[in-house]
């Protein structure tokens, strides 16, 4: 047996074992405490979860979804087990190809449409195939996508379709000028496409403070008390294969008009950025990363500045939050992930929950659950 073949059997088997065994343990606390106080066994109730996994038979994370002729497609990452040891940097997070998901409606039947683009396919890839986003314009599919290349730097690049749910192929270079991690493509109602990116910490976006590519800057996120770090904005050329001008940053307000500070650990932007219009404002929502928030602050422009407003969801169970929000017949939804199947940060599943508005449309923070 291959050593690829073994690997996707264990992924594929790892939530069905998961299950088993918590029956099991379930069935032993059954009789453990079937003679205790309902207090006791109140106690012991299984975790609670707002909702459930959309798949349980594969682990996938980091979902930016679409609506695409009147279905939802949704293209996450696609987590294994490695078995290599965590880190700050995220190697552990060894992700190799992508799966496209997609649904009819909200609750109902989702549907894996299998590999979609593996990084053996990208011919500068060299590891780490991290959250990826999609587009559609000139009748093609494009899907953006973030891979170390083979000097071990994270870069953009970007690959087509005439199906939304691929097969894709690779350009044969990475996006020219890009860099860093988490690529989102907002597609104005002039046409006009923005990417925006970044990522701290294993994301490299500190190794490209200066605008150029730093090997020796610090690993860690800055957390003092100068200006936060943010994240990046380009406009996409016509044929969305290219910048159409510089990368410019995504600047983050505070309520007096002053930019978010680097020690500002629960406002500031850490990873996953996403932006959505609703009534005329542009809302730029991402993660806080080490403070397992997602936030979001609202401009009048693509391109910003956003001024900070609030959180949309509290912590997540599993280390890591990262999501995308999009409007479906009449209604609005967020996409997120956390680690119910596994326990395990780097194996996490995708999930979907509605979001709501105020009348100002401010958004109603939502409570995930922990599993607690």
């Amino acid at each position: 047996m291959s050593r690829s073949l073994r690997a996707r059997q264990l992924v594929l088997l790892a939530p069905l074992a998961l299950a088993a065994a918590c029956q099991s343990a379930d069935k032993q606390q059954a009789a453990a405490t079937a003679d205790k106080p309902a207090a006791d066994s109140a106690a012991t109730a299984k975790p609670k979860f707002l909702t459930e996994p959309l798949v349980k038979d594969i682990y996938t994370a980091d979902p930016s979804a679409h609506v695409f002729d009147g279905k939802i497609y949704i293209y996450p990452s696609h987590d294994i087990e490695t078995g290599m040891p965590e880190n700050d940097k995220g190697d552990h997070f060894a992700m190799r190809d992508y799966h496209i998901l997609s649904m009819d409606s909200v609750g109902g039947k989702v549907t894996d449409h299998g590999v979609a683009l593996d990084t053996k396919d990208i011919p500068w890839a060299g590891r780490q195939l991290w959250a990826p986003d999609a587009a559609f314009k000139n009748g093609t599919y494009y899907l953006y996508f973030p891979v170390k290349d083979k000097q071990d730097v994270f870069r953009l690049g970007v690959a087509t379709s005439k199906s939304p749910t691929g097969p894709f192929k690779a350009e044969p270079n990475p996006i020219k000028g890009s860099f860093s991690i988490d690529p989102a493509v907002f597609t104005d109602t002039d046409g006009q496409s923005y990417v925006y990116f970044g990522g701290l910490w294993g994301g490299q976006l500190q190794r490209w403070a200066t605008g150029t590519y730093n090997a020796n800057a610090a690993e860690k996120k800055p957390d003092g008390d100068e200006p936060a770090l943010n994240a990046r904005v380009a406009r996409l050329a016509p044929d969305m294969k290219e910048f159409a001008g510089p990368v410019k940053d995504v600047v983050i307000l505070d309520s007096l008009g002053k930019p978010l500070k680097a020690n500002d650990t629960k406002r500031r932007f850490f990873e996953g950025g996403w932006l959505h219009k609703y009534q005329g404002k542009y809302y730029f929502s991402y993660s806080t990363g080490d403070t397992h928030l997602l936030v979001y602050a609202e401009g009048t422009s693509p391109a910003g500045p956003f001024t900070y407003k609030g959180v949309i969801m509290t912590p997540v169970q599993g280390w890591t939050t990262h999501h995308s929000i999009v409007e479906f017949k009449g209604k609005w939804y967020i996409f997120y992930h956390d680690t119910q199947l596994s326990g395990k940060t780097w194996l996490r599943n995708v999930k979907v929950t509605e979001l709501k508005r105020r009348a100002d449309g401010s958004i109603i923070p939502i409570e995930p659950g922990t599993g607690s």
